[in-house]
């Protein structure tokens, strides 16, 4: 199984447009994405540090990714 590592918030959203999501859009306290009527609320991009394998790995839950498809495509 490949390793996953930490990304930057801007190839986050560029590979989950890959997959179809739509966005980033504004959701109050956090952005989302948004594929059909699903909602993947991701990081905001204010802090300059890449998001870690955890976050990354839970955003991949919500969004319905698994971890061999994310890596890849």
């Amino acid at each position: 199984m490949a390793k996953l590592n930490p990304i930057s918030f801007n190839k986050l959203v560029k590979k989950l447009r890959q997959f179809g999501f739509e966005g980033p859009k504004d959701g109050g306290k956090h952005l989302y994405m948004k594929k059909d009527k699903q909602k993947v609320p991701i990081p905001n991009p204010h802090k300059k540090k890449d998001l870690s394998v955890g976050l990354l790995m839970e955003i991949l839950r919500k969004a319905g990714i698994a971890r061999d498809d994310w890596m890849n495509k």
